[in-house]
C-alpha cells in the first residue's frame, strides 16, 4: 500500500488494485465513455456488453480499495450512465446525488443538439457513515446577495446538483495540457473538499493528466493515480512536480501565492457575485472574504476585505479573472472601479 502513496502508477487499475486492502477515503473516476475517443493505449469503441463487463470489473476493484466510510464519484457520458448506476446497485453502493456538470464550450454536432454536460454519480459505501464537509463548499445564497434576508444561513447555501460554474477545458485555455478529456481542477477541488479531510487519501483509477492528484496535493491530501498509458503517466508526473510548490502542507503565511489567486478565481465563479456588486456591498464582500479565508486555512492571519478587493482588481486588470457566466458586466461601469474599491 505504501508504494501507492503520492504516486502515479502506470498500469491497469483492475490489476493494480486487485490485492490491495482498503486505503482510499475518496475515489474519483473519469473512465473512457466508449464513444470512440482516441486514447494512447485504450480502444474506446467496443461492444456495449464488453464495456459493461469491464466497467463492473474496475468498479469492483475500486470498491475493494475504498474504506468503509469512503465516497466514490464517477463521471460518465449519456450512453452508459444507466449501466454504471445498475452496476453500483449490484455493488451495494448508495447514491447520494446524480450530479450534472453542465459546461460552456460544448461539443458541437452537425445533426443533433450540442453535447454540453457530463453525469457525475456520487456514491457512498455506508449511507450512515461518510465524510461530507458542507461548510467547505457552501456558496453565497440569493437571500444574501439579492434580498438581504436576515433569515438566510450566514454560511450560505449548498450548491445545486447542476454544476455550471466550470467550463470545459478547451485547447486555448491556459490550464489545458496535451492530454485528452482533461477535467477542470476547480471541479475536482469541490469534490475533494466536500468528501474528504486533510491528510485523507484520494484515488483516481484513470489518472490521465493527473488533475485529481494535483488538486489533492494542493488541498493537503495524499493521492494515488493509476494510468494505463506510460506516456500519460510520465507527463502527469512532470506536471505534478511543476505544481508541488503551489501548496506547502502546514505552511501558514501571509505571503500571497499563485494558489491563492487560483482559489480566489474559483470562489468568484462559484458564488457568481459580480465584482461591481462586491465593490458596492460591504456585507457581501465580508461574506466573500470569510469564505476565502476558510478555503485557504487562514484562521489567525486573516486577509481583510480590502486586500481581497485589491487582488480581484489586479486579476481583472491582468485578464486572469475571466467573465462571470450569467452576469454580464454592467453597461454603466464596464471596468472594476479600482479607486472606489480601494
Amino acid at each position: 500500500m505504501s508504494e501507492l502513496r503520492n504516486k502515479i502508477v502506470c498500469g491497469d487499475c483492475i490489476k493494480v488494485l486487485r490485492d490491495e486492502k482498503p486505503f482510499a477515503d475518496l475515489i474519483f473516476a473519469d473512465p473512457p465513455f466508449n464513444i470512440g475517443y482516441k486514447y494512447d493505449k485504450y480502444k474506446d469503441d467496443v461492444k456495449a456488453t464488453t464495456y459493461i463487463d469491464w466497467s463492473e470489473k474496475w468498479m469492483t476493484a475500486c470498491c475493494g480499495a475504498l474504506k468503509a466510510h469512503g465516497s466514490f464519484y464517477i463521471a460518465i457520458g449519456d450512453t452508459h450512465a444507466a449501466d454504471i448506476k445498475k452496476i453500483a446497485d449490484r455493488l451495494d453502493l448508495t447514491m447520494r446525488n446524480w450530479l450534472i456538470w453542465h459546461y460552456s464550450f460544448g461539443q458541437q454536432m452537425k445533426n443533433k443538439f450540442a453535447r454540453s454536460h457530463t453525469h457525475i454519480f456520487y456514491f457512498v459505501k455506508d449511507p450512515k457513515n461518510f465524510t461530507f464537509n458542507d461548510d467547505a463548499v457552501r456558496i453565497i445564497s440569493d437571500r444574501q446577495k439579492k434580498y438581504k434576508d436576515k433569515r438566510a444561513n450566514p454560511k450560505g447555501k449548498m450548491p445545486d446538483d447542476v454544476w455550471n460554474e466550470y467550463p470545459r477545458i478547451c485547447g486555448t485555455f491556459k490550464e489545458r495540457t496535451n492530454f485528452p478529456c482533461q477535467m477542470p481542477e476547480s471541479l475536482l477541488a469541490r469534490i475533494i473538499r466536500v468528501s474528504s479531510n486533510e491528510s485523507d487519501w484520494i484515488l483516481d483509477p484513470f489518472s490521465g493528466s493527473g488533475t485529481t492528484a494535483i488538486a489533492a496535493a494542493k488541498l493537503k491530501r495524499k493521492y494515488t493515480g493509476i494510468e494505463l498509458s506510460g506516456k500519460y503517466a510520465n507527463e502527469s508526473r512532470k506536471r505534478i512536480e511543476r505544481c508541488k510548490d503551489l501548496a506547502i502542507e502546514g505552511e501558514q503565511t501571509r505571503k500571497w501565492t499563485n494558489q491563492m489567486n487560483q482559489e480566489l478565481k474559483w470562489l468568484y465563479h462559484e458564488n457568481k457575485v459580480p465584482t461591481e456588486q462586491l465593490q458596492e456591498d460591504p456585507i457581501l464582500l465580508t461574506l466573500f472574504t470569510n469564505k476565502f479565508n476558510q478555503r485557504i486555512g487562514e484562521n489567525q492571519n486573516l486577509f481583510r476585505p480590502n486586500q481581497i478587493t485589491k487582488h480581484l482588481i489586479q486579476m481583472r486588470k491582468n485578464a486572469k479573472l475571466g467573465p462571470l457566466r450569467g452576469h454580464p458586466i454592467s453597461r454603466k461601469s464596464k471596468k472594476f472601479n479600482s479607486e472606489k474599491a480601494l
